[in-house]
């Protein structure tokens, strides 16, 4: 997996509890879990300065803790106004236990 970088325990992450991961030379990162998988998208919303794991998650969307717009947390699409540029999400794998990501640059 050296083209890989580790996120966190599968076992932090639990139904409605995002977490929040933040690595040198990436963006803050949340980690979902969503009807027995894990998601990973970027933390910021892409409408205001906050960050989604201080947010709200009802099943597959997370809600943004300022304005209460919405992302769909599998496509990162903006689901609800005032946000209407989608966050950027990540490509998952689980190895060993813990969460893993592409490295940025890297293709899949």
């Amino acid at each position: 997996m050296s083209n890989k970088v580790r996120l966190c325990p599968v076992a932090d992450v639990k139904e409605g509890e995002p977490v929040g991961v933040f690595l040198e030379h990436f963006p803050a990162l949340a980690v979902y879990y969503v009807s027995g998988d894990i998601y990973v998208t970027d933390n910021m919303c892409t409408h205001g300065n906050a960050m989604l794991t201080d947010g709200y998650q009802d099943g597959g969307i997370i809600e943004c803790p300022f304005h209460g717009g919405s992302f769909d947390i599998v496509t990162g699409a903006a689901k609800a106004f005032p946000c209407q540029v989608p966050i950027k999400t990540y490509t998952v794998a689980i190895d060993e236990g813990w969460v893993w990501i592409d490295k940025p640059g890297e293709p899949s």
